[in-house]
C-alpha cells in the first residue's frame, strides 16, 4: 500500500465544482454531483476515471444523500464516512468519560493486582515473630555486614556455640533487622559445652 498525500484526494482528482456523494456497493461505482446539481457516476471498479451523466440515483445511494446538505461529502458530520457521534435534546454531542482507554481500565486494574500480589509473595519477607530467647542468651538484632561469625566474636563466644542456641539460621542468609539468640559467656550452655569439648 503506498503511501498517501494530498493528491489522493478528491479536491486534486475531480473537475472543480464536482463532488464525491456516495457509493453503489452492487454496481461497484461511485456517483458524483456537480454545482448545477447534474448527477454523474464513475467507471466500475474505480476510485475515479470518466465520469458519465446519470438522470438519477440508484436507491442504495439516495438513500445515503443528506437532504438538508444535498450531499455527503459537504455535510460537516459526515466528513470521512463517520457517523456523528450520538447527541441528547440540546443537540450536544458527547463522547465516553475518559476517552478511547477507558474500556482498558479494568485489564490494567487486574495486571496491577497481580503484580502487587506476585510483589507480596516473592520480594517482601514475612516477618514472624520469633520465639524468645531462653533465659541463658541476649538477644542481638543484625545489622547490615553482620556475619554469624562477627556476632559471635563481638559478644566473646565461638561460632560453634552460637549454632547450638540458633539451630534455625543459616548464616549465608542473614539478613538486618533479624533477630538472634547470643549466649551469655557465665551460661549454663557455654559450660555444658566447655565440658563436652
Amino acid at each position: 500500500m503506498g503511501r498517501w498525500t494530498q493528491y489522493d484526494e478528491d479536491d486534486y482528482r475531480l473537475p472543480e465544482g464536482v463532488k464525491r456523494i456516495g457509493y453503489d456497493a452492487d454496481s461497484g461505482r461511485y456517483y458524483f454531483r456537480d454545482r448545477e446539481g447534474l448527477l454523474f457516476k464513475g467507471p466500475e471498479g474505480s476510485e475515479f476515471g470518466e465520469l458519465v451523466q446519470v438522470s438519477d440515483l440508484p436507491i442504495s445511494v439516495a438513500s445515503e444523500v443528506n437532504d438538508d446538505h444535498g450531499d455527503l461529502e459537504a455535510a460537516p458530520t459526515q466528513r470521512n464516512g463517520y457517523r456523528p457521534l450520538a447527541v441528547d435534546e440540546h443537540g450536544t454531542q458527547h463522547a465516553l468519560r475518559g476517552g478511547s482507554y477507558r474500556p482498558l481500565f479494568p485489564f490494567f486494574l487486574i495486571i496491577a493486582v497481580v503484580l502487587l500480589l506476585v510483589w507480596r509473595l516473592t520480594l517482601l519477607r514475612t516477618h514472624v515473630t520469633p520465639a524468645p530467647c531462653p533465659s541463658t542468651t541476649t538477644p542481638y538484632i543484625v545489622e547490615s555486614g553482620d556475619t554469624c561469625y562477627d556476632i559471635a566474636r563481638r559478644h566473646n563466644t565461638t561460632l560453634d556455640k552460637f549454632l547450638i542456641v540458633n539451630p534455625q539460621i543459616v548464616c549465608n542468609k542473614l539478613m538486618p533487622g533479624d533477630r538472634v539468640c547470643v549466649p551469655d559467656e557465665g551460661s549454663s550452655i557455654s559450660r555444658r559445652f566447655m565440658r563436652g569439648a
